[in-house]
């Protein structure tokens, strides 16, 4: 039986079960960039 004392350690991929792609950190910018340019075609038209 294991040593419930002793430390295991993996790495943050398999902790997390997948990767982690950059994508997400371009979404909000993009989409509230959008939002803005969208609101101010509808106030300005």
């Amino acid at each position: 039986m294991a040593d419930p004392n002793e430390q295991i350690h993996i790495d943050a991929d398999r902790a997390r079960a997948g990767a982690t792609p950059h994508m997400t950190r371009y979404i909000l910018p993009i989409s509230l960039a959008l939002v803005i340019a969208i609101f101010a075609y509808l106030v300005l038209a």
